[in-house]
């Protein structure tokens, strides 16, 4: 059913409209198909590109759509409703974008921001390592200066787009010693670069998520974003916006689990009655729609804050950790009503189960989520 929604303008209102028409026509008829053979959906990130959706909540003036950060969110959740991992993807490119937008000089975003921001350049977030996932101050990949650059030794996981983005937001360690650690806007093919076989998830199978191998690679130093040892500082940053994009995301695969179940619950009788009139069952519904309708509320009023300009990391973590944990409770009640069909693949709520586990896990697990809350309540005076 259509979630109704309080827009700040009649643009943003035409907007969504935009997105739910192509989600619908593009996303939707192919999913299964798709997450079933793997496939990555290269002309559904062009389509989308060309029509704008690939850099909504950055400035006009660099090609972006200049939308407040709640709507853009909301595109994202529309998205997720029909096609959790392609959501995703938009999500991770948007935060990918982020360093380049935020932190690049004039030069950097007049040579790099249309492309990235219109879909040309493709972009994944390569942060984590597999020995430094939550512990991002720990990572060990290093970016040593050289005559021509710098070159860069290490691995990289958990690469969504990997090895078919084409750049990579990454972060290195500079200086000698253990010295700090910066940033680059990595080129996504180079001389000594190379990638893992995917990893097999237990679902957002059309995206694939790899490792990344650096074997003296090449990174001229223009690609350098920020200043050398800001990369923590920019990282930090942005993972406030990425929580925002995964809150978003669960709560598209929370509500599209509580439509199906819904509407499977009005077509499906028992005991002479439809089982959405059983009470046990009519209440496991309301509760399944009073926590979608507290996810959503939450990662908004993080959003809000974000584009009011005032703090929001705390509510970042929040929004994350609620919508995550929701859209597992909510998806896992979905198959509960749908008996032992729910634990079949005739019907798509077994896919949103598997797609909420992941959500729980990435930018930050929801045990880190509370860790970053607690430390910020222990600040307060």
């Amino acid at each position: 059913m259509p979630v109704e929604r309080l827009l700040p303008s009649q643009e943003a209102n035409d907007l969504l409209g935009l997105v739910i028409d192509i989600a619908e026509k593009e996303l939707a008829p192919r999913v299964d198909e798709y997450e079933r053979t793997e496939t990555y959906p290269q002309d559904l990130f062009t389509l989308l590109g060309q029509a704008g959706m690939l850099g909504l909540p950055y400035p006009e003036a660099d090609g972006g759509g200049g939308q407040p950060y709640e709507v853009y969110l909301q595109v994202i959740e529309e998205l997720a409703a029909r096609w959790a991992a392609v959501a995703v993807a938009v999500s991770v490119h948007t935060l990918a974008a982020f360093p380049l937008l935020t932190f690049g000089t004039t030069a950097q975003r007049d040579r790099w921001a249309e492309p990235v921001l219109n879909g040309e350049l493709i972009g994944a977030y390569s942060l984590s390592e597999p020995h430094s996932g939550s512990d991002a101050a720990a990572l060990t990949c290093r970016a040593d200066k050289s005559d021509d650059g710098y070159r860069v030794n290490g691995s990289k996981a958990w690469i969504t787009h990997g090895r078919k983005a084409d750049f990579y937001t990454l972060f290195a360690r500079t200086g000698a010693g253990n010295g700090g650690i910066s940033c680059f806007f990595a080129p996504g093919q180079t001389d000594g670069l190379s990638f893992g076989n995917p990893e097999r998830k237990i679902g957002l199978h059309a995206v694939p998520t790899t490792s990344a191998y650096w074997d003296n690679a090449l990174i001229t130093p223009d690609r350098l974003i920020g200043a050398e040892g800001q990369g923590l500082q920019i990282a930090f940053s942005a993972l406030d916006s990425g929580r925002l994009g995964i809150a978003a995301c669960a709560t598209g695969v929370a509500q599209a689990a509580l439509d199906a179940a819904t509407q499977y619950a009005q077509e499906r009788t028992a005991f002479g009655r439809k089982i959405i009139d059983h009470q046990g069952l009519g209440f496991l519904l309301a509760d399944m729609a009073a926590a979608v309708e507290s996810a959503r509320a939450t990662y908004l009023d993080a959003a809000r804050r974000r584009d009011a300009g005032a703090p929001y990391s705390r509510q970042a973590s929040i929004a994350k950790l609620i919508a995550t944990d929701a859209a597992m409770k909510v998806t896992t009640d979905a198959v509960q009503v749908f008996g032992g069909y729910g634990c079949t693949r005739e019907y798509p709520v077994e896919r949103y189960m598997r797609e909420a586990k992941i959500m729980q896990i990435f930018e930050g697990t929801n045990q880190i989520q509370r860790l970053v809350i607690s430390r910020h309540l222990t600040r307060q005076p």
